[in-house]
C-alpha cells in the first residue's frame, strides 16, 4: 500500500491536524459539523466530507470561513525590530540588519515592507512570496497602527485635522482613527491607525501639523499585534492571525 506523502493528496482531517487546527478527532468533528470548506484549483468550493482527500499544495481550506495554512514549509513570523536596525538583510555601512536576528534560522525569510532605522516595532517576515507580494501591494493596504511620542500638546482638534487629511509633498495623508494616550507639559503620546505605506508617512504627517515625532513604534499590522513581545525577538503568527490576514487580502 502506498503511503500518503506531502506531494500526494491526503485525508483532510490528517492535513488539518498537521496544520495545527487540532487533534485528528477534533478535525473530524469540524468536518462533520460542516464548518470546513475546500476550494480546488478550478475555483469550485464544496463543504468538506469525512474521508475527502486534498492536495495541501493546491487546495484552499477554510474553517469557519478562515483560511488555514496547509503547507508546513511556509513560515510567517512577527519580529519586534529595535531602533538602529536596518530593515534589510545586508547593509553597506555595516549597521545591524535583520540577518543578525535570523542567523540561527535554517529557513530563509525576507521582510514584508520596512520600518525606517529610527522606528521600532512590528515587522512581518515570511518565505511565502505570493503572500508577501499581496500584503505589500497598495490595493490591499492592510491597516497599520503606531504609537508616537511627539513634541507639544496634541489635542482632539489635531486628531480631527489628521482624519480630514494633511497635504504632504507626495499627496494627501490621512489617518483612519486616532486617540490621545497621554499628555505632559511638553510631550504627547498618541496612537494612530492608517492604511498608507508611504515612506516615513507617520513622521511626516505629524511634523506637518506641528508635532515632530521623538519616538515611533508600530504596534500592529492588521490583526497581528505586537503585545508584550520583547524587542529583537521573533514569534510565529497564530493560525487566527494568519487566517484573518488571508481574509483581508482576499477581499
Amino acid at each position: 500500500m502506498k503511503s500518503e506523502s506531502a506531494a500526494e493528496p491526503a485525508r483532510l482531517q490528517k492535513v488539518l491536524a498537521a496544520a495545527g487546527v487540532g487533534s485528528r478527532r477534533a478535525c473530524e468533528q469540524l468536518i462533520e459539523q460542516r464548518r470546513v470548506t475546500v476550494e480546488q484549483p478550478d475555483g469550485q468550493q464544496v463543504v468538506a466530507e469525512l474521508g475527502q482527500r486534498v492536495d495541501p499544495a493546491t487546495a484552499t481550506v477554510r474553517v469557519d470561513g478562515k483560511r488555514i495554512n496547509l503547507r508546513s514549509e511556509l513560515r510567517y513570523v512577527a519580529f519586534n525590530k529595535p531602533i538602529g536596525v536596518v530593515s534589510a538583510m545586508t547593509d553597506p555601512h555595516g549597521r545591524p540588519t535583520l540577518t543578525d536576528y535570523l542567523a540561527d534560522d535554517e529557513v530563509r525569510l525576507f521582510h514584508v515592507g520596512r520600518l525606517d532605522i529610527d522606528t521600532e516595532g512590528l515587522l512581518l517576515l515570511t518565505n511565502d512570496g505570493d503572500f508577501a507580494q499581496h500584503l505589500a501591494h497598495p490595493s490591499h493596504e492592510v491597516s497599520k497602527t503606531y504609537v508616537a511620542e511627539v513634541d507639544g500638546i496634541l489635542d482632539s482638534a489635531v486628531l480631527r485635522s489628521l482624519k480630514a487629511g494633511v497635504e504632504l509633498e507626495d499627496g494627501l495623508s490621512s489617518i483612519d482613527s486616532g486617540r490621545i494616550l497621554d499628555t505632559g507639559q511638553t510631550r504627547s503620546l498618541v496612537e494612530l491607525t492608517l492604511h498608507s505605506g508611504r515612506n516615513r508617512v507617520v513622521r511626516r504627517t505629524l511634523a506637518a501639523v506641528g508635532h515632530p515625532v521623538q519616538r515611533l513604534v508600530r504596534t500592529a499590522i492588521g490583526p497581528v499585534r505586537l503585545g508584550d513581545q520583547r524587542p529583537g525577538t521573533l514569534r510565529e503568527l497564530t493560525g487566527t492571525e494568519l487566517g484573518e490576514l488571508y481574509r483581508q487580502l482576499e477581499t
